[in-house]
């Protein structure tokens, strides 16, 4: 199996329904420790995504993962506010222009996935255990390169379990980064809505990436 134009699409739908559903839960937690505005942006980013998808279909355009990739970065730092819209459309242009081709197998997209964690790293500055989305990101991308020889089912499958471990593993820490840092010490004992986030990313690859 490989990562071609459905299964892109599949994982960019799955996302957005992710997204829609767990608004009021991702906003929750954005408020404890920022903005409190997470989940509304998020959801909108992913609407004018979905949006993106039904016209470019119409249009007859380019539909390979790369160019269905880097649109929607495109469209999230167009549509997202705050930092979220930035950080995660710069993670999908670059997996984006990772993916050239009208396919790709799990080790392209293993790398793919390597090429965004490093330009939310650039864009953001943060590393693991700064309480961001890189907490969940690092080891989802590290789970699927691990395990990309195994195929893209479970690699994918792989990589969305170590991202929600990795999201639960922000609850005890103190953030250095974004607005949760104002608060210090307060910080810790909350999920960072970043993470979350990023792990429902994961979860929709996997769900697209499954066996038939």
């Amino acid at each position: 199996m490989e990562l071609d134009s459905a299964r892109t699409e599949a994982w960019l739908r799955a996302a957005a329904a992710a997204v829609t559903a767990q608004e009021a839960e991702l906003t929750a937690l954005d408020t404890a420790i920022g903005d409190g505005d997470h989940g509304s942006n998020l959801r909108r980013g992913f609407t004018a995504v979905l949006a993106g998808l039904d016209a470019r279909g119409a249009e007859g355009a380019d539909r390979s993962p790369g160019a269905l990739l880097t649109a929607a970065g495109r469209t999230l730092i167009s549509t997202v506010g705050g930092a979220s819209g930035p950080l995660y459309g710069s993670a999908l242009r670059a997996a984006g222009r990772a993916l050239p081709g009208a396919t790709a197998g799990p080790g392209e997209l293993a790398a793919a996935l390597a090429e965004a964690l490093g330009a939310v790293q650039a864009l953001g500055g943060a590393r693991p255990g700064d309480k961001t989305m890189v907490d969940a990101w690092t080891p989802a991308a590290a789970a699927f390169a691990e395990t990309a020889e195994q195929g893209l089912t479970a690699a994918s499958g792989a990589a969305a379990a170590a991202a929600e471990q990795g999201a639960r593993a922000t609850v005890p820490l103190v953030a250095r980064k974004g607005r949760a840092s104002y608060l210090g010490p307060r910080s810790a004992g909350h999920l960072d809505p970043g993470a979350a986030s990023t792990a429902l990313l994961f979860t929709a690859l996997a769900e697209a990436c499954r066996e038939p």
